[in-house]
């Protein structure tokens, strides 16, 4: 199933899925948006939005039970420690959060997409609508789930990722098209805000489940970067168009995004260093500017006056603080210049084969 675009009603085709069998969900569901009238620019040209028929339904009642029965089946094949992304407007998203808590999904985050060129308002009845939600959560609130927090932090300048997305909509040559030169499908994302979800939630392998595929965006940022999809998508034309546009990506190599970053550094205890020669006991561990001056013994403790402790404990009492980490505070000495001996580790490390 994986992999393939898979044509039909998404709740009848999650039925078939196996439960606890899909890492993360991206779903982009109809929006239950309820444009009754015709909207016209300054100019008198018609707007086209979104007035497709599986974007209508009877009342709100009608869309919270088509919600509460496509989630809950979202519920049953998430894997434990999977997480889901919802995206939405103003007009479904508080409803969609609602019946997400109540089926039990943990709320991680809600990320606004803010849109960089957004369409405006041409009424002039209300704020230009500048934004999206999505709503990131865990299968659970004990779930251990996937996020790659130091990839993210690298792809945003080694800043921390805030939860506002600057990001344009899908126009110019990303915008897919039809035959007569109209946007294929009202509502395509662009890739931008698929690489981030995906980058960051995901590893290479993992399965990605969207059960409102559209043009398959989801599909072909999957296989960019060597993840698998299920695509559940009940429009024919859509699945044309996304068979095509997968069919077109050549995945990334393997080496181009495997997040070694996200590796935990295997432990190395400071009496390690000790024992192999690289650092040496009755050596000198100094702070940063040299003020402060410990003495390495043959236990793998250190002494500053009368303290005698590990390199973190007495790091700790130096700086007044109940804890510290000891491998960013202290120095030794070569070839009369200060290193860290966090780098010593890293050294020790490599010449080791241990990263």
């Amino acid at each position: 199933m994986t992999n393939q675009i898979i044509h039909g009603d998404s709740l009848e085709i999650m039925k078939k899925i196996p439960d606890n069998s899909i890492d993360v969900i991206f779903a982009d569901p109809p929006y239950n948006l309820q444009i009754e009238d015709n909207l016209f620019r300054p100019n008198n040209t018609k707007v086209d939005g979104v007035q497709d028929d599986w974007d209508k339904f009877e009342s709100l009642e009608e869309y919270d039970r088509f919600t509460y029965n496509w989630l809950s089946e979202c519920k049953r094949v998430l894997k434990r420690d999977g997480t889901i992304w919802v995206i939405g407007s103003y007009h479904n998203i508080f409803r969609v959060g609602k019946i997400m808590q109540d089926l039990g999904f943990w709320i991680l985050n809600d990320i606004v997409w803010i849109k960089n060129n957004p369409m405006p308002n041409f009424r002039g009845t209300r704020f230009t609508n500048a934004h999206e939600t999505l709503i990131w959560a865990s299968h659970n609130r004990n779930s251990k789930y996937k996020f790659n927090y130091k990839s993210m932090k690298a792809f945003n300048d080694d800043k921390q990722m805030r939860s506002d997305w600057y990001l344009p909509i899908a126009n110019g040559k990303e915008r897919i098209k039809d035959s007569q030169g109209k946007k294929a499908h009202s509502t395509q994302k662009p890739l931008a805000l698929l690489y981030r979800v995906i980058l960051s939630s995901t590893d290479i392998g993992d399965t990605i489940l969207d059960p409102f595929f559209g043009t398959g965006t989801t599909g072909a940022v999957a296989k960019l970067l060597r993840r698998n999809f299920i695509g559940i998508e009940k429009e024919k034309k859509y699945i044309s168009i996304a068979t095509k546009r997968i069919e077109e990506i050549k995945p990334l190599d393997s080496h181009l995004i495997t997040l070694d970053i996200e590796r935990p550094k295997p432990r190395i205890p400071f009496g390690n260093l000790i024992e192999d020669g690289y650092i040496k006991v009755g050596e000198k561990l100094y702070s940063r500017n040299r003020d402060i001056e410990a003495t390495i013994l043959a236990n793998g403790t250190i002494k500053y006056l009368d303290e005698v402790g590990s390199i973190h404990q007495v790091s700790a009492k130096i700086l007044g603080r109940s804890s510290n980490n000891g491998w960013s505070y202290w120095y030794v000495e070569r070839d009369r210049n200060l290193i860290s001996i966090d780098q010593i580790r890293e050294k020790y490390r490599k010449e080791k084969g241990l990263i």
